[in-house]
């Protein structure tokens, strides 16, 4: 058993809007329960009170006009608090951690969609993070209209859902390409087929994780 591994694994889930995230999420938390791994689930933006709070402000309608700055910043204030209150404790326990999103998803959203300089989300990654990353990326992919002809299905859109097609397509150019760049880490789930086949591919992956667990 590897150093990662006894000090708790970290696991992050990403993709865009309607490409099956929450239902992914609990066929892996039903994975690791099987497997006896002691394990929490956390999310982002979210996690701690704090934010949540900040969730609230970021997902809703109250401040539709804010700057793509402000809101590059509260991501990562709510992500700092994160870290320091849930994630690091937990890792240091030798728990896993299953998050859904995380910093990828600052780089695909504020860095692909809001077009943000990506260089001044690494410097903010740094400060906040340290060294600290995910161990294991599950990137659920799907073309752009098949996730929101999904996601027109469920509630209402919050703020990030009501961008254009143009914003999406923006964010998922960011995810590959990070995939592409990360490939020992990011493994790219084809979420465009039916659900069986997208989670006989989170399993085959999942497979070499929970073996040496």
């Amino acid at each position: 058993m590897n150093d990662k591994i006894k000090k708790g694994l970290f696991i992050t889930l990403e993709g865009s809007e309607g490409v099956g995230k929450t239902s992914n999420l609990e066929f892996i938390k039903n994975l690791l329960s099987k497997q006896g791994i002691e394990f929490i689930v956390t999310r982002e933006p979210g996690g701690t009170l704090l934010g949540e709070a900040l969730r609230d402000i970021l997902l809703g309608d109250q401040f539709k006009g804010m700057a793509d700055d402000t809101e590059l910043m509260l991501m990562f204030a709510a992500r700092a608090e994160h870290i320091a209150q849930v994630i690091r404790p937990a890792l240091s326990r030798g728990q896993w951690v299953l998050c859904d999103r995380f910093t990828d998803a600052t780089y695909a959203y504020q860095g692909g969609g809001r077009q943000l300089d990506m260089s001044r989300i690494e410097g903010l990654e740094h400060w906040v993070q340290g060294e600290l990353r995910p161990d294991l990326t599950l990137l659920l992919d799907a073309p752009v209209e098949v996730g929101r002809e999904r996601a027109g299905k469920r509630s209402a859109p919050d703020r990030f859902e009501q961008e254009r097609d143009a914003f999406f397509e923006r964010v998922r150019n960011v995810y590959l390409s990070r995939a592409k760049a990360e490939p020992g880490r990011i493994k790219v789930i084809d979420a465009s087929c039916d659900l069986a086949r997208v989670q006989a591919q989170i399993a085959e992956v999942m497979g070499g994780y929970v073996e040496d667990n």
